[in-house]
Parts: C-alpha cells; structure tokens; sequence
C-alpha cells in the first residue's frame, strides 16, 4: 500500500470522526491562474441561485476568466449555501460563469450571446454579486392518433421564436421521432417562446398506386376504400394545420411541459405531375414544400412512381398549398403557391419557372490572399438566411475568391457576408445578368449571374463608457447604429455595458454612425428603422476612421435611455 493511499484513508478516517471538516467553500483550483495576485488584492465573491425561484445553487461550478487572455482562468465548486469567493484580484476586467448539473451555464447578466464582465477598481462592488442560472426546461408528450392510439415513428419538429437579429422569427430547432409508444422529449431547452408539429404516415392506409389509365393493363383495380384512401397533414400544437394558427408554448426556466398533438386523418389525394422526359431510364421525384412560420417543411408522399415517360404519380398527400420543385435537363424549376385541392388533378411543370444561378466574385482590396472561411450569405424577404457559401480562396487569382450559388428560386435577396476571422461588410457591388440596390440582389427565373463584391474589413475597436446620473451603468445594450440602416444591416454593432460601465464595440467598419446605449433594451426590434428611430435622437453621432492599429475611444459617456 503507497503512502498516497495511506494518507486518504486516513483523512477520510478522521472525516467519519468528526475530527476534521470540510471547508466551507471549496478552495480555488488554479489553471494559468489570472495576472499575478497581489497582496489584499480585489475581491470577486457573490452568490449562484436559481433564475426562477433565486434559491442558492450549491455545488456550481464558478469559473472566472481574464478578459484580455481567456486562457487564464480560476475555478471553484459553491458551498452548499451558493457562495463563492476568488481573492487577490489586480485591477482588471475578469468573465464570470456558472455551470451546475440541470441548469443552463450562463456568464453574468448574460443576454444571448453578451454579458457584463467583472470590473476590479476602486468604488466597485464585486463582493456581493449574484450570478443566475436558468434550469434546464423540457417540452415532451405523445403523439395520437384520431382514437387516441400512438403514433409510432412520427416526425416532431421544434420551432423557436428568435430575436438575436433585433427581430422576431419562429426558426425550426430541432427535429426528433416519437418511440413505440408515441413519445418524444425535447430538452435542455433555454427559456423562450416554442412551437411544436408533428407529421406521419396512418399505417393503414392504402393509396391507389397507378394512373387509372395504366392500371387496367397491370389487372390493377383503380379503386381503394376511400376510408383507408387518407393522409395526416403536418399538425401543430393546438391541433390546428395552420402555422399561423399554432399554440406558442412559453417556456421558463424548470418548465417540464407536456404537449401532446393528435393527427386526424384527412382525404389523401392523388396527383399527376407532367414533367420534361430525359429520355433516359430513370425520375426524379417532385419535391413538396409548405410555408412553416418563416421557413419551409418538405411533405413526403407516400408512394410516387413513374407510370409512363414524362408522367409522374404521387399519392398520399393532404390537400393544400405546395411550391413544387422538378429537375429538368439537369436543371431544377420550381412552381410556387401551387393549390392541390383535387384528387386526380394533372399539373404541368413544364412552364415552371426555371431557378437561377449566381457566380460570386470576392475580393477584399489591401489584403494578399482571401481570408479562410470567409462565407457569402442570400437572405429573403423574411430575412431568413436562404443560402450560404464558403468562398474558395483559390476561386479566383491573387485576392480573389468565388463561389457559386445554384438552384435559387427567383426573388430578392439581401447579399451578406460572414467570416469568424474578422467582420465584413460590403463596400461595392455589381452584377451582370440581374439588379443590384444598395445591398439587395434581384434575381430573374433562369439567369445565369456574375456577382462581383468588394469588402471592406471591420478592423476597428470602439470604446466608451454608459453612464446614468454620473455613474457607470452596467448591463445596458449599446447599439451602433449605422447611417441609412435599412440597407446597412450588416453595419450594426452591439455590446453589453460591464460592471462600470464601459464597452467595447468589435469588427467596426469605418463610417458615420450614431452610438445609444439602452436600459432593458434586450427584446426590443433594434434592427427595425422605425423602432430605433425613437432612439436615434438622444444618441451619440460619431465619424470612425480606419485606425485599426488603436481602438477609438470616445471621449464623452454615453448617456442610457430607457426602454
């Protein structure tokens, strides 16, 4: 037996006894520990609760991060009382984080994905702060059937209600199938507003598998029970087929929901499609897409099948509005707002529209090659981001990179641009072949287009201090607006003030802007010209060079509004 083992035994030995204790609050376990500690340095000491209820969170993990190098950080477990306590602090800003078992990890005072960092310094309290976490919430339930039986092998798909863009809207989450028993579980899920569909196949049902045309020579009958003839639409919960018509789920922090959806059978229809005959063996399946929210849900058919060169069956699916989407000569076309409400009708997909093609064109002038992961993003109307690209840096010759978009439907497309390098934004762009305004990309059915984007790089640091009544404010969203935001979305910059104050905006592309900071400001539509307009005129209007070797610190604070 080593002296190692020895010594734990004895010290659990004289633990059983009572003859030693445990500490009250676990010891700091140092990993590249922050800048050197300093005699009767700052301390950084608070309480971890719960977000729902505010009782203490005993054994949480606390972990604190130098800002400026978040390699070098400290962590403890809480006592059993919540508390936690680091010590011996040099002046400086520090992340704090909390992390337990059943709860959602979380930085201090965190909105999406900002929060304000601990500022050690004179006149600052960082001894009794109060670190929330939210506990893990959970929607799950059954799906049915219309005699209440479940639906095995059902299809659910999770939709949230998102704000990061400073606008609302209902995106899909997550997807997961019910079990044998018509059950499904999603979790950890952060609180927040929820939808839920569900869609499937009957198991009993029997569609009529050929053109009546057809099935006499085959000895097929043409006809099925009419009552096993049925299909499931997608359905919401509320029980409704109609996204606009769904039950929102709002969720808290803890919340163990139960949210079961029951399938009722409708007539299934059967649908023949005339498309272009490539004269080779072989289809291409027509694809079916409804509107879902601000997005699209493809609906499988239950059977589709060939029945003669150019003539594609399909049946099984729940009447209503499709886009119908074909390949034709190797290209694809698509048929929008397409209302299947009879069973047996014919569609012709020949004069669908044909969707388009963009070559993309990159250069960022001033820098020798193209940055790696740089991405070209389309959105739409609805601002959903329809399409993204990684621009291959060897595309092009010296700082030039391409990339290409295919099979995009005909409209209006808002052009980004993303990279997790640096921020960019575009500074000029042309194309041939479609129109071009401000930012926004107007595509033809069938074009073929060459894009050309010049960028510009967000290299420069903004720096200030939010103030209420002379005192650094913290936790206030600072927005930087940019000049005409309705076609500079992409300009907009946003941080969160810190314990005295002061923020730090990164990746600012030089321009004119104004710069505004706002009390509980998270949930507004900051991204909408008509709601920040209200804000615009108590803001900070600022002229930012390009100084990317210095940040630009602006001299005035920035005084908070309120919501």
């Amino acid at each position: 037996m080593t002296a190692f083992s020895i010594s734990i035994r004895w010290y659990l030995a004289m633990m059983a006894l009572g003859l030693l204790r445990a500490p009250a609050l676990a010891v700091p376990q140092a990993a590249n520990a922050p800048p050197t500690a300093i005699s009767n340095g700052y301390r950084i000491a608070g309480t971890v609760v719960s977000k729902t209820d505010g009782h203490p969170l005993g054994r949480a993990r606390i972990t604190i991060r130098d800002a400026k190098d978040q390699q070098k950080f400290q962590f403890i477990i809480t006592s059993e009382n919540g508390k936690f306590e680091f010590g011996g602090f040099p002046a400086g800003k520090f992340s704090l984080e909390g992390a337990k078992r059943g709860f959602l990890s979380a930085s201090y005072d965190q909105h999406d994905q900002f929060s304000t960092a601990i500022v050690t310094d004179a006149g600052l309290d960082t001894e009794h702060l109060v670190l929330r976490l939210a506990p893990n919430a959970l929607i799950a339930g059954h799906v049915l059937d219309e005699v209440g039986e479940p639906v095995r092998h059902a299809t659910v798909r999770l939709y949230y209600n998102d704000h990061s863009g400073g606008v609302d809207r209902v995106r899909q989450s997550r997807g997961a199938q019910t079990d044998d028993q018509g059950t499904y579980e999603m979790t950890p899920l952060p609180p927040g507003t929820y939808f839920v569909s569900a869609s499937a196949q009957p198991w009993y049902t029997l569609h009529p598998n050929l053109h009546p045309a057809e099935s006499e020579s085959h000895g097929q009958a043409a006809a099925v029970d009419r009552s096993l003839d049925v299909a499931y639409p997608v359905t919401f919960y509320g029980d409704v087929t109609d996204a606009e018509s769904a039950t929102p789920i709002p969720v808290r922090g803890g919340d163990h929901l139960q949210v079961d959806i029951h399938l009722n059978p409708v007539p299934a229809l059967r649908v023949v499609f005339h498309v272009q005959d490539n004269g080779k063996n072989g289809f291409t399946t027509p694809q079916l897409q409804q509107q879902t929210f601000d997005g699209f849900t493809f609906v499988e058919p239950s059977v589709v099948q060939q029945i003669s060169p150019g003539l594609m069956e399909v049946t099984g699916i729940p009447a209503g509005r499709y886009n119908v989407r074909v390949a034709s000569g190797g290209n694809w076309q698509q048929l929008n707002g397409v209302d299947l409400s009879k069973d047996g009708a014919q569609i012709d997909t020949t004069n669908a529209e044909a969707l388009s093609q963009v070559k993309v064109s990159v250069q960022v002038p001033g820098e020798a090659t193209i940055p790696p992961r740089l991405a070209v993003g389309l959105r739409s109307g609805n601002r959903l981001l329809t399409a993204l690209q990684v621009v291959d840096p060897k595309g092009g010759k010296g700082e030039k990179g391409e990339t290409e978009f295919s099979q995009l439907v005909p409209g209006s497309y808002e052009v980004v641009v993303r990279s997790s390098a640096m921020r960019y934004s575009i500074a000029h762009m042309a194309a041939e072949g479609a129109q071009v305004s401000g930012h926004t990309l107007t595509v033809a059915a069938g074009s073929s287009v060459s894009l050309s984007l010049t960028l510009v790089g967000g290299n420069v640091e903004v720096e200030g201090v939010v103030k209420k009544a002379d005192k650094g404010f913290a936790g206030a969203m600072v927005v930087l607006v940019p000049r005409n935001p309705e076609m500079n979305r992409d300009l907009f910059r946003r941080d969160q003030s810190d314990l005295d104050g002061t923020f730090t905006l990164h990746g600012v592309v030089p321009g004119a802007y104004t710069l505004l900071a706002i009390e509980n400001g998270w949930d507004l539509d900051w991204s909408q010209p008509g709601v920040i307009a209200a804000y615009l005129k108590h803001g900070r209007t600022i002229q930012i060079g390009n100084q990317a070797a210095r940040p630009m610190s602006v001299a005035d604070p920035i005084e908070v509004q309120s919501k």
